[in-house]
């Protein structure tokens, strides 16, 4: 594919959005879950940002026509990536801090280098086995705190972010090989709409209790709004952008910032703690991460990613 023409301007908004937005997005949903039955809000998220997409293509003269395979496909990532790894997530927010699920999640890029060795069979290079030694130490001082753990439902939040993980690291195996629309703003609106029905449906079966938009509170109110159109559309526009624009390794340092941004924004607006081991276990960690993800090792991912490293599930 043809590069795009590069806006100097355009590419700092960008990773303005791909760091500070989709790290602010762990402070949105915990905001907003306090509230708000999980997969309702996930769901509710994902049919409106969906929906806009589509209205969003439309005027911009995108078709929307796919093929039966592509439709198959979108709603299998979507479910893997939304429905399951970010609903899920959402959920896991009830439990633990945001900053820490932020910390955690960050670990994904060990969790497809693994699954790559296991499913493919490729083979891992010297510095990506620095990384998982380091990223693997990193998880086991982050998640060892005796001061967490005892946290009610901080075990369960811990385990459903990690098959999350799991979930969001086969989706990107997934989306290297599979017939998905052209268009990736389109792809993105079909994903989102099909995950946010299925969601609404999960809502439903768990019996959650639906909430009126006229009874959530202000702050509730701004959170929906901000992940709706900065960290749906927005953020995953300019990070689809950026991959056509700058090499994948700098589009994957938002890996070691948006934990950063989460586990600060915690802190100064919801008051939640920074231990000193959760501040070693996020060095350790994030520079685990660095390992994985420097240029030797990211000549793996784009074999199978097209160069496309999906993001966090969160986001």
């Amino acid at each position: 594919m043809a590069k795009m023409q590069r806006n100097t301007v355009l590419v700092v908004l960008s990773f303005f959005a791909i760091y500070f937005i989709w790290g602010s997005t762990y402070l949105w949903n915990k905001i907003a879950v306090t509230e708000l039955p999980a997969f309702m809000l996930a769901g509710i998220r994902f049919v409106i940002a969906g929906s806009l997409i589509f209205i969003i293509s439309k005027i911009l003269g995108f078709s929307l026509k796919i093929t039966k395979q592509q439709f198959k496909n979108t709603i299998l990532a979507g479910f893997l990536f939304l429905t399951f790894g970010n609903g899920v997530v959402v959920w896991a927010l009830k439990f633990v801090d945001s900053g820490f699920a932020a910390l955690e999640v960050s670990a994904q890029p060990l969790v497809v280098l693994l699954m790559m060795r296991v499913f493919q069979g490729k083979k891992i290079q010297p510095m990506s086995i620095v990384g998982v030694i380091l990223g693997i130490t990193g998880i086991f001082l982050l998640v060892g705190q005796k001061e967490i753990i005892a946290q009610d439902g901080a075990i369960l939040g811990m385990v459903l972010i990690f098959v999350c993980m799991l979930s969001w690291s086969y989706g990107s195996l997934f989306v290297g090989n599979a017939d998905l629309p052209k268009n990736f703003f389109v792809n993105t609106g079909y994903q989102m709409l099909t995950s946010g029905i299925s969601l609404l449906i999960i809502s439903t079966l768990f019996g959650e209790q639906w909430i009126s938009p006229i009874d959530w509170s202000i702050p509730v109110i701004t959170s929906m709004l901000l992940l709706i159109i900065f960290g749906s559309i927005v953020t995953f526009t300019a990070f689809n952008y950026l991959l056509r624009i700058v090499s994948p390794e700098k589009v994957a340092t938002s890996s070691y910032v948006n934990p950063i941004i989460a586990m600060i924004l915690g802190w100064y607006f919801l008051n939640e703690d920074i231990t000193a081991q959760s501040a070693i276990a996020s060095v350790v960690l994030l520079t685990g991460v660095y390992f994985i993800n420097t240029k030797k090792s990211l000549t793996i991912f784009s074999r199978f990613s097209g160069k496309r490293i999906p993001k966090d599930p969160v986001g």
